[in-house]
């Protein structure tokens, strides 16, 4: 048996954590355009810039679908652990505190005596037990539905820097001053989208959807000079 998330038949990200990824990307995209010398920079600049933010998300869109593999292999192996443990528990008392610890909050004070001693037994009923975690092809998928959410909502708060060379050419504006305009419109894409996915969120929690639209809109922005001034 593989101890594996209660739905097979879910989707493979719940809305949270699609969201969360979202907030996340957007967070280090805008860490690295934020940290752009406008008065410096040049046209070679402006295309450094382009490339390095795109190689900001795909690098990030990456670590994220490596830690989310990883996470599942951690819960995946602690699950085992619990599940070794009631096993080889001879208390049957002692068995159902280890299933009501692993319960998160309220689930663990939800549950009465009854149903935790139907856990333990249908624990202790289980034919064989994988002697590590593993991962499955729905797993791997969901690594890679990160990496997209990753690096496609984050590709917006990039686009803006493609119309740096035009808007020189079309309005002729200096190179800081063209860029200067791209990045209000880069910030201004981000903070949309930081506050939709603060919307969407909290709509989805039971939080108020304007509130914590406006709060993740601004603790991006906090996040974001804090990373900055630490040199990120």
């Amino acid at each position: 048996m593989t101890v594996e998330s209660s739905a097979r038949h879910e989707r493979v990200l719940d809305p949270i954590e699609r969201l969360s990824e979202v907030l996340f990307g957007l967070i280090m995209v805008l860490s690295f355009t934020r940290s752009i010398d406008i008065a410096s920079a040049g046209r070679e600049d402006v295309r450094e810039v382009l490339i390095g933010a795109i190689g900001c998300n795909l690098a990030w869109g990456i670590v994220d679908a490596v830690m989310y593999l990883m996470t599942i292999l951690l819960e995946r192996g602690r699950g085992l652990r619990i599940a070794r443990a009631v096993r080889a528990s001879e208390d049957p008392a002692r068995g159902r505190t280890l299933i009501a610890d692993a319960l998160p909050e309220p689930l663990d004070e939800i549950f009465g005596t009854a149903a935790l001693e139907s856990a333990r037994t249908r624990i202790g009923e289980l034919a064989n037990l994988d002697e590590r975690p593993r991962l499955t092809g729905r797993d791997w998928r969901g690594a890679f539905s990160v990496f997209l959410l990753v690096f496609l909502s984050t590709f917006p708060v990039v686009v803006p820097f493609l119309f740096v060379k035009p808007l020189q050419q079309h309005y002729s504006l200096a190179g800081a001053d063209a860029l200067e305009l791209t990045m209000y419109v880069s910030n201004g894409v981000a903070i949309a989208m930081l506050y939709l996915s603060g919307h969407l969120l909290g709509r989805h929690a039971g939080f108020g959807p304007v509130r914590t639209g406006l709060v993740m809109a601004a603790i991006g922005f906090v996040l974001v000079g804090i990373t900055i001034a630490l040199g990120g």
